[in-house]
């Protein structure tokens, strides 16, 4: 596959995950951007393996895992205040609202989590992505979740009868 099919193919999928994995899409961008450079300049090899799309998106994983010294320098230091959801759409609320859950968990339980529930992969191949053992992508997933859980009872009213 060339390389120009392949960025045509799978770009958008690739902004997708590293949206979710950074939750910014600014950094997403940028973050996409260095990877595709960066494969296109080894893309000889790449495309000779048995699974391009998986190497590129470990790409991503370590790009993203190792931006947080670069981040610090480039990120604004003001406050910004969150956008309104306008229209007052559901889904938009609950994917914000998780998408700010995300965003605090620290960056190797929020890869992990991306990982399993967004790219769907296995234990072992998280750990291949992560560099680490399978027990500590379980753990990992396992703090991220119990981080995540919501009471779902919460904000809903509870009615007595009066008699």
């Amino acid at each position: 596959m060339e390389f120009a099919e392949y960025v045509a193919r799978q770009r958008p999928a690739l902004m997708r995950f590293a949206t979710v994995l950074t939750c910014r899409t600014w950094l997403a961008e940028d973050l996409v951007s260095d990877v595709l450079g960066r494969a296109f300049e080894r893309w000889d090899r790449i495309s000779g393996m048995a699974e391009p799309h998986a190497y590129v998106r470990r790409m991503v994983v370590n790009e993203y895992l190792s931006w947080r010294k670069r981040l610090t320098r480039t990120s604004p230091r003001a406050e910004i205040e969150p956008r309104a959801v306008s229209d007052g759409a559901d889904e938009r609320a609950e994917r914000d609202a998780m998408i700010r859950r995300l965003a605090a968990l620290p960056r190797k339980q929020r890869a992990a989590v991306v990982l399993r529930y967004y790219a769907g992969l296995s234990d072992q191949e998280i750990a291949t992505q992560l560099g680490c053992r399978e027990p500590t992508v379980r753990s990992q997933i396992h703090r991220a979740l119990k981080t995540l859980r919501v009471d779902l009872t919460a904000g809903v009213p509870h009615f007595q009868e009066t008699s």
